[in-house]
Protein backbone atom coordinates (compact mmCIF):
# COMPACT_ATOMS: atom_id res chain seq x y z
CA UNK A 1 0.00 0.00 0.00
CA UNK A 2 1.39 3.31 -0.60
CA UNK A 3 1.43 5.81 2.08
CA UNK A 4 -0.06 9.00 1.84
CA UNK A 5 1.89 12.04 3.35
CA UNK A 6 -0.16 14.98 1.79
CA UNK A 7 -2.81 15.47 -0.51
CA UNK A 8 -4.05 18.86 -2.49
CA UNK A 9 -7.66 18.98 -1.59
CA UNK A 10 -10.16 21.86 -3.31
CA UNK A 11 -9.21 24.27 -0.54
CA UNK A 12 -5.49 23.91 -0.44
CA UNK A 13 -3.16 21.17 1.22
CA UNK A 14 -4.54 18.71 3.17
CA UNK A 15 -3.49 16.26 5.92
CA UNK A 16 -5.01 12.10 5.24
CA UNK A 17 -6.76 11.95 9.07
CA UNK A 18 -8.34 8.95 8.39
CA UNK A 19 -8.09 6.13 5.21
CA UNK A 20 -8.87 3.04 4.32
CA UNK A 21 -6.61 0.00 5.06
CA UNK A 22 -6.24 -0.79 1.06
CA UNK A 23 -5.59 1.30 -2.08
CA UNK A 24 -9.29 1.52 -2.62
CA UNK A 25 -11.68 2.74 -0.17
CA UNK A 26 -12.91 6.21 1.83
CA UNK A 27 -10.63 8.77 3.18
CA UNK A 28 -10.91 12.09 5.20
CA UNK A 29 -8.45 14.71 4.93
CA UNK A 30 -8.26 18.54 6.73
CA UNK A 31 -8.35 21.01 4.52
CA UNK A 32 -8.39 24.19 5.18
CA UNK A 33 -11.83 24.88 5.40
CA UNK A 34 -13.36 21.64 7.19
CA UNK A 35 -12.83 17.90 5.67
CA UNK A 36 -12.58 16.16 2.26
CA UNK A 37 -14.65 12.84 1.90
CA UNK A 38 -12.76 10.77 -0.85
CA UNK A 39 -13.54 7.48 -2.64
CA UNK A 40 -11.30 5.97 -4.57
CA UNK A 41 -8.91 9.40 -4.70
CA UNK A 42 -11.53 11.05 -5.86
CA UNK A 43 -13.74 13.90 -4.66
CA UNK A 44 -17.00 13.27 -2.98
CA UNK A 45 -17.65 16.22 -0.94
CA UNK A 46 -15.87 18.69 1.31
CA UNK A 47 -17.39 19.44 4.57
CA UNK A 48 -17.41 23.33 5.15
CA UNK A 49 -17.43 24.87 8.45
CA UNK A 50 -16.10 28.61 7.95
CA UNK A 51 -16.85 29.95 5.10
CA UNK A 52 -21.09 31.00 6.83
CA UNK A 53 -23.11 31.51 9.56
CA UNK A 54 -23.30 27.20 8.77
CA UNK A 55 -21.66 24.60 7.96
CA UNK A 56 -22.44 22.87 4.86
CA UNK A 57 -20.99 20.26 2.03
CA UNK A 58 -20.18 21.56 -1.61
CA UNK A 59 -19.58 20.29 -3.84
CA UNK A 60 -21.04 16.81 -3.90
CA UNK A 61 -20.36 14.58 -6.25
CA UNK A 62 -23.09 12.26 -7.68
CA UNK A 63 -22.69 8.54 -9.14
CA UNK A 64 -22.78 10.27 -12.46
CA UNK A 65 -18.96 12.18 -11.87
CA UNK A 66 -21.22 15.56 -11.90
CA UNK A 67 -21.75 17.85 -9.22
CA UNK A 68 -25.32 16.91 -7.87
CA UNK A 69 -26.22 20.34 -6.10
CA UNK A 70 -26.45 23.93 -7.08
CA UNK A 71 -22.83 25.48 -6.99
CA UNK A 72 -24.16 29.43 -5.73
CA UNK A 73 -23.64 31.13 -3.86
CA UNK A 74 -19.72 29.15 -3.60
CA UNK A 75 -19.47 29.57 -7.58
CA UNK A 76 -20.83 30.77 -10.03
CA UNK A 77 -21.85 28.60 -13.44
CA UNK A 78 -23.88 29.76 -15.97
CA UNK A 79 -27.55 29.22 -16.59
CA UNK A 80 -27.49 28.62 -12.92
CA UNK A 81 -30.47 30.39 -10.54
CA UNK A 82 -28.81 32.38 -8.26
CA UNK A 83 -31.94 33.05 -6.07
CA UNK A 84 -31.16 32.72 -1.88
CA UNK A 85 -27.80 32.88 -1.16
CA UNK A 86 -27.88 30.66 1.99
CA UNK A 87 -29.41 28.33 -0.05
CA UNK A 88 -25.71 26.48 0.67
CA UNK A 89 -25.95 22.44 -1.13
CA UNK A 90 -26.68 20.54 1.60
CA UNK A 91 -27.11 22.32 5.40
CA UNK A 92 -29.04 22.59 7.71
CA UNK A 93 -31.15 25.55 9.55
CA UNK A 94 -33.90 27.04 11.52
CA UNK A 95 -35.00 30.42 11.01
CA UNK A 96 -36.46 30.75 14.87
CA UNK A 97 -34.35 29.38 17.28
CA UNK A 98 -35.52 31.57 20.32
CA UNK A 99 -35.83 34.26 17.98
CA UNK A 100 -32.59 34.12 15.93
CA UNK A 101 -32.47 32.58 12.68
CA UNK A 102 -29.88 30.16 11.44
CA UNK A 103 -31.39 29.57 8.01
CA UNK A 104 -30.86 32.99 6.42
CA UNK A 105 -27.75 34.80 6.25
CA UNK A 106 -26.60 38.77 5.94
CA UNK A 107 -26.43 38.15 2.05
CA UNK A 108 -29.58 36.90 2.10
CA UNK A 109 -31.12 40.48 2.81
CA UNK A 110 -27.98 42.98 2.05
CA UNK A 111 -28.71 41.97 -1.88
CA UNK A 112 -32.45 43.53 -1.21
CA UNK A 113 -32.68 47.02 -2.86
CA UNK A 114 -35.94 47.26 -2.09
CA UNK A 115 -35.66 47.21 1.83
CA UNK A 116 -35.37 50.13 4.26
CA UNK A 117 -32.58 50.74 6.24
CA UNK A 118 -34.98 49.92 9.56
CA UNK A 119 -36.33 46.71 7.86
CA UNK A 120 -32.87 45.39 6.91
CA UNK A 121 -30.93 46.02 10.45
CA UNK A 122 -34.29 44.56 12.30
CA UNK A 123 -33.61 41.02 10.11
CA UNK A 124 -29.69 41.40 10.39
CA UNK A 125 -29.96 41.74 14.04
CA UNK A 126 -31.62 38.05 14.23
CA UNK A 127 -29.57 36.25 12.12
CA UNK A 128 -27.73 33.68 14.15
CA UNK A 129 -24.74 31.31 13.79
CA UNK A 130 -24.34 27.50 13.71
CA UNK A 131 -20.58 27.44 14.79
CA UNK A 132 -18.63 24.21 14.57
CA UNK A 133 -16.87 23.53 17.96
CA UNK A 134 -14.93 19.92 17.22
CA UNK A 135 -14.86 16.71 15.23
CA UNK A 136 -15.72 14.11 17.85
CA UNK A 137 -14.99 11.17 15.74
CA UNK A 138 -13.36 10.65 12.19
CA UNK A 139 -13.41 7.11 10.82
CA UNK A 140 -12.69 5.55 7.26
CA UNK A 141 -12.13 2.37 5.91
CA UNK A 142 -12.78 0.47 2.12
CA UNK A 143 -16.55 0.81 2.87
CA UNK A 144 -17.63 4.10 4.31
CA UNK A 145 -16.13 7.44 5.44
CA UNK A 146 -17.68 8.16 9.32
CA UNK A 147 -18.08 11.67 10.76
CA UNK A 148 -19.11 13.03 14.20
CA UNK A 149 -19.28 16.74 14.86
CA UNK A 150 -20.30 19.00 17.47
CA UNK A 151 -21.78 22.05 16.80
CA UNK A 152 -23.35 25.48 18.72
CA UNK A 153 -25.97 27.51 18.06
CA UNK A 154 -25.68 31.05 18.56
CA UNK A 155 -27.65 34.36 18.48
CA UNK A 156 -26.31 37.66 16.97
CA UNK A 157 -24.84 38.82 20.53
CA UNK A 158 -22.56 35.75 20.80
CA UNK A 159 -25.13 34.15 23.61
CA UNK A 160 -25.22 30.52 23.01
CA UNK A 161 -29.24 28.53 22.54
CA UNK A 162 -28.69 25.39 22.15
CA UNK A 163 -26.09 22.61 20.69
CA UNK A 164 -26.23 19.96 18.43
CA UNK A 165 -24.49 16.35 17.25
CA UNK A 166 -23.94 15.26 13.98
CA UNK A 167 -23.47 12.12 12.64
CA UNK A 168 -22.26 11.74 9.00
CA UNK A 169 -21.69 8.30 7.32
CA UNK A 170 -20.69 7.97 3.47
CA UNK A 171 -20.98 5.07 1.45
CA UNK A 172 -21.18 4.45 -2.33
CA UNK A 173 -22.26 1.86 -5.15
CA UNK A 174 -21.87 1.92 -8.71
CA UNK A 175 -24.89 3.72 -9.22
CA UNK A 176 -25.27 5.46 -5.65
CA UNK A 177 -24.19 7.86 -3.31
CA UNK A 178 -25.52 7.61 0.52
CA UNK A 179 -25.01 10.01 3.05
CA UNK A 180 -26.74 9.13 6.33
CA UNK A 181 -27.35 12.24 8.02
CA UNK A 182 -28.22 12.38 12.11
CA UNK A 183 -28.71 15.77 13.68
CA UNK A 184 -29.49 15.60 17.58
CA UNK A 185 -30.69 19.01 18.79
CA UNK A 186 -29.26 19.46 22.32
CA UNK A 187 -31.20 21.95 25.16
CA UNK A 188 -27.46 22.56 26.41
CA UNK A 189 -27.70 25.96 27.71
CA UNK A 190 -31.38 25.89 29.67
CA UNK A 191 -34.56 25.90 27.58
CA UNK A 192 -34.86 27.02 24.14
CA UNK A 193 -38.36 27.83 21.93
CA UNK A 194 -38.52 26.17 18.57
CA UNK A 195 -40.91 27.95 16.90
CA UNK A 196 -43.56 25.91 14.00
CA UNK A 197 -41.60 27.70 10.66
CA UNK A 198 -41.59 27.41 7.02
CA UNK A 199 -37.61 27.50 6.56
CA UNK A 200 -36.07 25.21 8.70
CA UNK A 201 -34.28 21.36 8.38
CA UNK A 202 -32.49 19.25 6.45
CA UNK A 203 -31.93 21.11 3.12
CA UNK A 204 -30.34 20.46 -0.17
CA UNK A 205 -30.58 22.37 -2.68
CA UNK A 206 -31.19 21.01 -6.42
CA UNK A 207 -28.85 21.88 -9.20
CA UNK A 208 -30.86 24.28 -11.92
CA UNK A 209 -31.08 21.56 -14.68
CA UNK A 210 -32.67 19.35 -12.30
CA UNK A 211 -35.42 21.38 -10.87
CA UNK A 212 -39.28 20.83 -12.03
CA UNK A 213 -39.33 25.13 -13.00
CA UNK A 214 -36.75 24.43 -15.33
CA UNK A 215 -39.31 22.58 -17.75
CA UNK A 216 -36.05 20.03 -18.22
CA UNK A 217 -37.10 16.82 -17.13
CA UNK A 218 -37.58 17.84 -13.42
CA UNK A 219 -39.72 15.90 -11.43
CA UNK A 220 -41.07 14.97 -7.59
CA UNK A 221 -42.50 12.05 -5.89
CA UNK A 222 -43.22 10.90 -2.43
CA UNK A 223 -44.39 8.32 -0.86
CA UNK A 224 -47.96 8.70 -0.83
CA UNK A 225 -47.82 8.86 -4.85
CA UNK A 226 -48.43 12.85 -5.30
CA UNK A 227 -46.48 14.58 -7.46
CA UNK A 228 -44.57 17.90 -8.45
CA UNK A 229 -46.11 21.12 -6.91
CA UNK A 230 -48.25 19.01 -4.63
CA UNK A 231 -45.68 17.63 -2.53
CA UNK A 232 -45.49 21.03 -1.04
CA UNK A 233 -46.27 20.57 2.80
CA UNK A 234 -47.36 17.44 2.51
CA UNK A 235 -45.89 14.76 5.03
CA UNK A 236 -44.26 11.61 3.51
CA UNK A 237 -41.48 9.02 4.56
CA UNK A 238 -39.57 10.10 1.72
CA UNK A 239 -39.39 12.19 -1.25
CA UNK A 240 -37.63 11.98 -4.18
CA UNK A 241 -36.64 14.54 -6.92
CA UNK A 242 -34.86 13.82 -10.50
CA UNK A 243 -34.36 14.62 -14.01
CA UNK A 244 -32.17 14.70 -16.81
CA UNK A 245 -28.43 15.60 -16.57
CA UNK A 246 -26.29 15.44 -19.98
CA UNK A 247 -29.29 13.33 -21.27
CA UNK A 248 -29.05 10.70 -18.24
CA UNK A 249 -31.73 10.79 -15.72
CA UNK A 250 -30.41 11.21 -12.21
CA UNK A 251 -32.44 11.91 -9.00
CA UNK A 252 -31.44 12.93 -4.73
CA UNK A 253 -34.18 10.99 -2.85
CA UNK A 254 -34.40 12.02 1.14
CA UNK A 255 -35.77 9.76 3.64
CA UNK A 256 -36.98 10.28 7.03
CA UNK A 257 -36.86 7.87 8.98
CA UNK A 258 -39.38 6.25 11.71
CA UNK A 259 -37.49 7.32 14.31
CA UNK A 260 -36.85 11.11 13.36
CA UNK A 261 -38.81 14.00 15.38
CA UNK A 262 -42.61 14.23 14.06
CA UNK A 263 -41.99 11.56 11.66
CA UNK A 264 -43.37 11.31 8.79
CA UNK A 265 -41.87 15.07 8.02
CA UNK A 266 -43.20 17.62 6.34
CA UNK A 267 -41.86 18.53 3.45
CA UNK A 268 -40.63 21.91 2.03
CA UNK A 269 -39.70 21.20 -1.44
CA UNK A 270 -40.05 23.69 -4.35
CA UNK A 271 -39.98 23.77 -8.06
CA UNK A 272 -37.47 25.91 -8.13
CA UNK A 273 -35.07 23.47 -6.50
CA UNK A 274 -35.62 24.27 -2.62
CA UNK A 275 -35.55 20.41 -1.19
CA UNK A 276 -35.80 20.08 2.54
CA UNK A 277 -37.55 18.01 5.18
CA UNK A 278 -39.05 20.19 7.58
CA UNK A 279 -40.12 18.28 10.70
CA UNK A 280 -40.79 22.15 12.49
CA UNK A 281 -43.33 23.12 9.68
CA UNK A 282 -46.49 22.44 10.46
CA UNK A 283 -48.81 25.24 10.89
CA UNK A 284 -46.64 27.38 8.97
CA UNK A 285 -47.37 25.20 5.93
CA UNK A 286 -50.73 23.99 6.65
CA UNK A 287 -52.69 26.59 7.98
CA UNK A 288 -55.17 23.29 9.15
CA UNK A 289 -52.38 21.49 10.95
CA UNK A 290 -51.69 22.85 14.51
CA UNK A 291 -49.08 24.97 15.64
CA UNK A 292 -45.92 22.74 17.25
CA UNK A 293 -43.75 26.00 18.48
CA UNK A 294 -42.69 24.13 21.35
CA UNK A 295 -39.93 24.44 24.35
CA UNK A 296 -36.91 22.29 24.54
CA UNK A 297 -36.41 21.88 28.13
CA UNK A 298 -32.78 21.91 29.43
CA UNK A 299 -30.57 19.03 28.98
CA UNK A 300 -32.88 17.43 26.95
CA UNK A 301 -32.65 16.89 22.86
CA UNK A 302 -34.79 16.00 19.72
CA UNK A 303 -32.89 13.26 17.16
CA UNK A 304 -33.82 14.59 13.39
CA UNK A 305 -32.67 11.09 11.45
CA UNK A 306 -32.22 11.03 7.53
CA UNK A 307 -30.76 9.17 4.17
CA UNK A 308 -29.95 10.77 1.31
CA UNK A 309 -29.25 9.21 -2.07
CA UNK A 310 -27.92 10.59 -5.08
CA UNK A 311 -28.60 8.06 -7.63
CA UNK A 312 -29.01 7.31 -11.12
CA UNK A 313 -32.51 6.52 -12.87
CA UNK A 314 -35.84 7.83 -11.32
CA UNK A 315 -37.24 6.48 -8.18
CA UNK A 316 -38.78 3.23 -9.91
CA UNK A 317 -35.07 2.43 -11.02
CA UNK A 318 -33.23 3.43 -7.51
CA UNK A 319 -35.58 1.55 -5.50
CA UNK A 320 -36.14 4.44 -3.41
CA UNK A 321 -39.72 2.83 -1.72
CA UNK A 322 -37.44 -0.63 -1.09
CA UNK A 323 -34.76 1.73 0.05
CA UNK A 324 -36.91 3.21 2.82
CA UNK A 325 -38.04 -0.36 3.71
CA UNK A 326 -34.59 -1.41 4.57
CA UNK A 327 -33.60 1.94 6.40
CA UNK A 328 -36.71 1.89 8.79
CA UNK A 329 -35.31 -0.88 9.94
CA UNK A 330 -32.00 0.15 10.47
Amino acid sequence: MKTLFALVALFGSAAVLHQATADTGFTIEETSSGLAIKHNGELVTNYIVDQANKPYMWPVIGPNGMPMTRAYPMEDIDGERQDHPHHRSIWFGHQNMGGFDTWTESKTYTSREDWTKERLDRALAKIGRTVHREFSKLDANENRALIKTKNDYVGSSGKKLLSDERTMIFRKTKSQLIIDFDISLIASYGDIELGDIKDAGLCVRIPTILDLKTGKGGTIINSEGIRDGDTWSKRATWVDYNGLMDGERVGIAILNHPSSFNHPTPWHVRDYGLFTANAFGFNSLDKSREDITFTLANGTRVLLKHRIIFHKGDENRARIAQAFERYAKQ
